[in-house]
């Protein structure tokens, strides 16, 4: 006879849901964390375990019904993004129980998925979380804006805005490797700014909040800049304009600072300035580069094991705080990627 095992079973796997379209600045109650339905594998899929989910400033736009490059979250059901999970079965060729993924259905604790849809990450190599950050959509991002919106070419001075953030950090630790003869940065502490510099090898960087941008990028820059990457908008975008040199080159990545307002802001006052400097601006989406994966990884991995660039993370546990680590990425309160751990 048996005895019958009292082990309690696991609680059902939890998932955020959007549940209102915010006005301005979201709130705890736009979302609602509740449990997930998880259905059985049909051919071809996997059932993955995340964990560790990436949090980022594109969502923000994602939670308005207006038309974009990406379709807008769908309100009652679980929001995503970037993820990265241990396979927990597999009804998919060449993907085993046991290896870890990439995939794109985050805010979430248990994902199904097509086998497609995955990519197997070598987490021996380097963290799950790096795949989310500057191995993975972070870094190509910065890649692909300096070499092919920006046409970066060595011995350039390149401003970064957002510099203390992961796409921000990113950009000036791959510039300096791909021959940038000067990086500047600006972030929103002295913390940061201090971070930039030490720990991401920026040659300046300066706080944002102490004066006008264009006086302390002058100051940082007399000479001026030959690309500006923006994550910023607003008064940054303006004083890059003012500072760029002859054929200077701007790629717009984000413009964070205008996200969460409810009227359109103002443009920049000295568009002007580009006929006098033959300059370019010109707005980009990563998804449109990703044939350029290959080619950032292998130079990336490479930069990472060597030293070039370093991973820096703000860190946040359980999907039941995942609202506030991505509040927090709002409101500036990372140092490099902003990820949490499930």
């Amino acid at each position: 006879m048996t005895t019958p095992s009292h082990a309690p079973r696991p609680a059902a796997p939890r998932e955020v849901r959007l549940v209102s379209r915010p006005v301005g600045w979201p709130t705890h109650d736009d979302f609602e964390l509740v449990a997930s339905e998880v259905p059985e594998l049909a051919e071809g899929q996997v059932r993955v375990r995340n964990v560790v989910m990436s949090v980022d400033p594109y969502m923000r736009g994602r939670m308005s019904a207006a038309t974009s490059y990406a379709a807008p979250y769908e309100l009652g059901e679980a929001m995503q993004g970037g993820a990265v999970g241990v396979v927990e079965e597999s009804r998919a060729d060449g993907i085993t129980v046991g290896d870890h993924v990439l995939h794109g259905l985050g805010w979430r604790e248990v994902a199904v998925l097509d086998g497609s849809a995955v990519r197997v990450v070598d987490v021996t190599a380097a963290p799950a979380s790096a795949y989310l950050g500057i191995l993975g959509m972070t870094g190509l991002t910065a890649y692909a804006g300096l070499t092919r919106v920006a046409a970066l070419q060595e011995g350039d001075t390149v401003f970064v805005s957002g510099a203390a953030g992961a796409v921000g950090g990113a950009v000036g630790q791959v510039a300096r490797a791909l021959g940038a003869s000067r990086v500047i940065g600006s972030a929103g502490t002295p913390e940061k700014v201090r971070h930039v510099v030490e720990d991401l090898g920026f040659d300046a960087a300066f706080n944002y909040k102490d004066g006008p941008v264009s006086a302390q990028l002058r100051e940082a820059a007399p000479d001026g800049i030959d690309v500006y990457f923006d994550n910023v908008g607003g008064e940054h975008l303006e004083a890059a304009i003012g500072s760029l040199r002859l054929h200077g080159r701007v790629a717009v990545c984000g413009m964070i600072s205008v996200y969460n307002d409810t009227e359109p802001a103002p443009g920049p006052r000295n568009l002007a300035r580009l006929i006098q400097t033959r300059g370019r601006i010109e707005g980009f989406l990563v998804g449109d580069h990703y044939d350029l994966a290959r080619e950032y990884a292998g130079k990336a991995a490479g930069w990472l094991a060597d030293g070039t660039i370093s991973l820096r993370e703000t860190s946040v546990d359980g999907i039941e705080h995942a609202v506030d680590a991505f509040l927090g990425v709002l409101r500036g309160e990372n140092t490099g990627k902003m990820v949490v751990g499930l």
